[in-house]
């Protein structure tokens, strides 16, 4: 796909092989130790065993991360429709309504795992909806993913996703859907993922739902996570593009860069962000 747009963090540092991973990712900790902990032979859901909340990314659903349940056959996975997405087209999107479809999520999360606080995974919208959240709500979570949500939307970056939300109503939600679901199979989502792509209608909450991030979310959200955060992106996600920002706010951190992906990585890379949140998850269950 060639080079990273000017600026992008270039993929560096350590680079592990993990046995399940068609291809290595780019890793780096601070903060926290860098062995994954060995388990223990609890069943999923035991208080040992934290749940794994999984918030979809713009125009997807809960349906984004049914692959995932036999990529982690283990893990209790919590998944949620946000407002005007999935079951929920139509519905209007808001701060409020956003952030309790999370909080309902991580309480449900925490009764399944008889109290253990969940690690708690956003993609793209869902991630910068997650750190609004754990900002909001202290010692509530066990962990912290953040996948392709590390651009600060403060930046000129919200530039381009003003006037994208202005050049979707020219060209049309379905067929934006559809050149968007072409993209990302020929990136790579096959099967499953493949099957479960979405159509445009839940481009609806688009706007609102960008202005909340684009006037809220960013780095300094972190500064009063006190668990261990994952930073995962693609190479070349343009979502990376301050990724140190983000990792220079948080207390504990890793940060993970999978080789060759794109924004798209959940459908595109599912081994690699399978690994990265079983990761994520042993650390919360040893905590």
């Amino acid at each position: 796909m060639g080079a990273p747009p000017q600026g992008m963090p270039r993929a560096t540092l350590t680079v592990e092989v993990r046995p399940s991973a068609r291809r290595p990712v780019t890793q780096r900790a601070s903060g926290w130790e860098g062995q994954t902990p060995a388990m223990d032979a609890s069943e999923p859901g035991s208080p040992s065993r934290p749940a794994l909340v999984l918030v979809h990314g713009t125009r997807m659903s809960a349906a984004q991360w049914e692959p995932y349940r036999a990529l982690l056959p283990d893990v209790e996975l919590v998944t949620v429709d946000l407002p005007g997405h999935g079951d929920r087209v139509g519905e209007e999107f808001t701060a409020e309504s956003a952030l309790a479809t999370i909080d309902g999520a991580v309480r449900r999360a925490r009764d399944a795992a008889g109290g253990a606080p969940p690690v708690l995974c956003g993609h793209s919208l869902g991630g910068y909806l997650s750190m609004m959240w754990a900002d909001q709500h202290p010692g509530q979570v066990g962990g912290l993913v953040l996948l392709g949500a590390t651009a600060d939307p403060r930046s000129r970056l919200a530039g381009v996703y003003r006037g994208f939300a202005r050049v979707l109503p020219l060209v049309g939600p379905d067929r934006m859907a559809r050149a968007v679901n072409a993209v990302m199979r020929v990136l790579g989502a096959r099967g499953e993922h493949a099957r479960l792509l979405p159509d445009g209608a839940a481009y609806a909450a688009l706007p609102a739902a960008w202005e909340l991030v684009m006037s809220t979310a960013g780095p300094q959200l972190l500064a009063s996570v006190d668990v261990p955060v994952t930073l995962l992106n693609g190479q070349f996600d343009q979502m990376r593009l301050h990724v140190d920002r983000y990792a220079a706010a948080c207390r504990q951190v890793r940060v993970v860069t999978v080789p060759r992906a794109s924004h798209l990585l959940p459908a595109t890379h599912p081994d690699q962000v399978a690994e990265a949140l079983r990761r994520a998850w042993v650390q919360a269950s040893s905590g």
